[in-house]
C-alpha cells in the first residue's frame, strides 16, 4: 500500500536512557502481558536500547525511587496499566513513558465511557445499554436491555480486554448465565448490539493510523483461543480495499483524537454486511505477542517489529 511512515526521529540508543519494560501485574491479562514484555524487551536489546523487564507497578515503584530507570515502555495490559493509575504516578515523579496520558487512558479502559465519547464525536458504535449496579446479578435488567436493543446482543465487563468475561447472546435463556460471567470482573456491565459482519483492527501510532486487518477465525468468533492459542486464525492486511483503507484510518485517527490518546493505540471495529463500519474500542496498550495485530498493522507498511518498538518508545512523553 502507498501510504508511508516519516523515519525514525531518533538514531542513537543511548538517547533513551534506562528503559523499564513495565509488563506482567496482576490482571486476568497477565501472562498475555509477560509474553508481550518479553518480545519487547528482546526488540529493543536488539537494537541496542539499555533495556530491562519490571514485573508490575509496586515493583517499578522501587526501582524508580532508586533511579535505575529514566523511562518506562509500558506492556502492561488492563487494570492500572491502563487505567490512568500507572500513568498519574509516572507524570507525578515527571518520568517520560510510551502510551496515552492519564485521561486518555482512563477513557479508553471504561468500555462505556469510550462510547459514549465516539458518539459524541459522531463515530458509530453499536447501540448499547449500561448496565449500573448489575454485579448482584441484575437479570430484569439484562432482559429489559436485550429487548430494547434487540436480540442477539454482546455482553461484556466494561473494564476488561481480550475476549475476558465477553458473552455473545442470541436467545433470551441464555442473557442470566452472560450476565453472571461478566459480573466476575470489576466495573459495570455493557449490552451491546451485536454487529454480524467481518471483525477488524486498525494500529495507529503517533496520531498516524497504519493498515487495517481482516480477522478471520477458524471458529465462530475471535475469542481469547483465537486470539492468542489458535495457529489457524487468518489475518488479511490489509483489510480493505483502497476506498474503505482510506475511511477506516480516517476514523481511527478522529477516535485516537476525540479519546485524548498518544503514542500509539489500536482500533478495533465491525464491518457489517452493508459495509458500514462500528468502532468498538480503542486499546491503549496493545498486545505485542506473537498472534498480536499491532505488529501485523504495521508490518503492511513496511515497518518490522524492532522498528516498531523502538518508535513506540520514540513517542515515551
Amino acid at each position: 500500500m502507498s501510504r508511508t511512515l516519516p523515519p525514525p526521529r531518533i538514531d542513537d540508543p543511548a538517547a533513551f536512557g534506562r528503559v523499564a519494560v513495565l509488563m506482567g501485574g496482576t490482571t486476568s491479562e497477565r501472562e498475555v502481558s509477560l509474553d508481550s514484555g518479553r518480545n519487547v524487551l528482546e526488540a529493543l536489546r536488539a537494537r541496542g536500547v539499555d533495556a530491562n523487564g519490571v514485573d508490575g507497578i509496586p515493583n517499578l515503584v522501587r526501582e524508580l525511587q532508586d533511579r535505575h530507570f529514566d523511562r518506562v515502555f509500558n506492556i502492561l495490559h488492563g487494570g492500572d496499566g491502563e487505567s490512568g493509575v500507572l500513568q498519574g504516578l509516572l507524570e507525578s515523579l515527571r518520568v517520560p513513558y510510551t502510551g496515552s496520558g492519564v485521561l486518555g487512558s482512563a477513557l479508553s479502559l471504561d468500555k462505556i465511557r469510550a462510547k459514549q465519547v465516539l458518539a459524541a464525536e459522531g463515530l458509530p458504535t453499536p447501540r448499547w445499554i449500561r448496565l449500573a449496579g448489575s454485579r448482584t446479578g441484575g437479570s430484569d435488567d439484562v432482559h429489559a436491555a436485550a429487548r430494547e436493543l434487540g436480540l442477539p446482543v454482546i455482553i461484556k465487563p466494561s473494564l476488561e480486554g481480550s475476549s475476558v468475561g465477553v458473552s455473545r447472546v442470541f436467545g433470551e435463556a441464555d442473557l442470566d448465565a452472560a450476565v453472571e460471567l461478566a459480573a466476575r470482573y470489576p466495573g459495570e456491565l455493557l449490552v451491546e448490539q451485536l454487529v454480524e459482519g467481518g471483525e477488524y483492527t486498525i494500529g495507529v501510532l503517533d496520531g498516524r493510523a497504519l493498515a487495517s486487518i481482516h480477522i478471520v477465525p477458524a471458529g465462530e468468533y475471535y475469542d481469547y483461543h483465537a486470539k492468542y492459542v489458535a495457529e489457524d486464525t487468518q489475518y488479511v492486511c490489509p483489510g480493505l480495499d483502497e476506498a474503505g483503507e482510506a475511511e477506516a484510518r480516517d476514523q481511527a485517527e478522529r477516535a485516537f483524537e476525540a479519546l485524548g490518546l498518544r503514542g500509539w493505540a489500536r482500533v478495533d471495529f465491525m464491518r457489517d454486511r452493508d459495509g458500514r463500519n462500528w468502532l468498538l474500542e480503542a486499546n491503549t496498550a496493545p498486545g505485542m505477542t506473537s498472534h498480536s495485530l499491532m505488529p501485523k498493522s504495521a508490518a503492511a507498511l513496511g515497518v518490522s517489529f524492532e522498528d516498531l518498538c523502538w518508535r513506540i518508545l520514540e513517542t515515551a512523553a
